[in-house]
């Protein structure tokens, strides 16, 4: 009995599985990439990109910002834990202590730490918080990117695509992270974030 059940739930959970990937199927591919397939299941796309463009400026339409979540969507995302201290470092080399040398890993993550901080303060224009936050990320990480880039403050060979695609990926981590372990959401993780 015990073994039929089970097996009724494996079935079920594969269906739901099946309908969420359904949902936005990465471009050439049946399904989006990675093992947080659901987080693209759920997610607003066109909410992400609205407020991505708002609060980039000139750094970044919806069109640019709708191709990055496309090629996020086609890539094998990791999905490993966030290193909490490691984040806190690249935001405040980067913003703080003004990092001359910094790369596609180092600015991408600060980037999605500092959305995190404005999403905290309420400079989301969306009510949608996955999309809402993911939307600063790119736009962060897009500003960011010129502005370090501007002043010759990026190393050698990092891409402005890579750089947002990384805030895009952090950003993922950190929202999948703010639903779990009873952090109190997207503000309970940026609480312990700014300590």
């Amino acid at each position: 009995m015990d073994s039929f059940i089970n097996r009724a739930k494996d079935l079920l959970d594969d269906d739901k599985d099946r309908k969420e990937e359904q949902q936005y199927p990465a471009p050439g591919s049946n399904k989006p990439a990675g093992g947080i397939a659901s987080f693209f299941g759920s997610l607003d796309y066109d909410d992400a990109k609205e407020e991505a463009s708002k609060n980039a400026g000139s750094s970044g339409d919806k069109d640019y910002f709708g191709s990055i979540l496309q090629s996020v969507s086609q890539k094998k995302v990791a999905h490993d834990d966030l290193d909490e201290e490691d984040a806190v470092n690249k935001h405040k080399k980067t913003y703080d202590d003004d990092d001359d040398d910094a790369d596609e890993n180092s600015l991408g993550t600060a980037a999605a730490l500092q959305a995190l901080k404005l999403f905290n303060k309420g400079e989301a224009t969306s009510n949608n918080s996955q999309s809402a936050y993911l939307g600063l990320a790119m736009s962060e990480a897009s500003k960011l990117f010129d502005d370090k880039s501007s002043k010759d403050k990026v190393s050698s060979g990092t891409s402005k695509d890579a750089v947002v695609q990384k805030a895009t990926e952090v950003a993922m981590k950190m929202y999948l992270k703010s639903q779990g372990e009873q952090q109190g959401g997207l503000v309970g993780l940026a609480s312990k974030f700014m300590k």
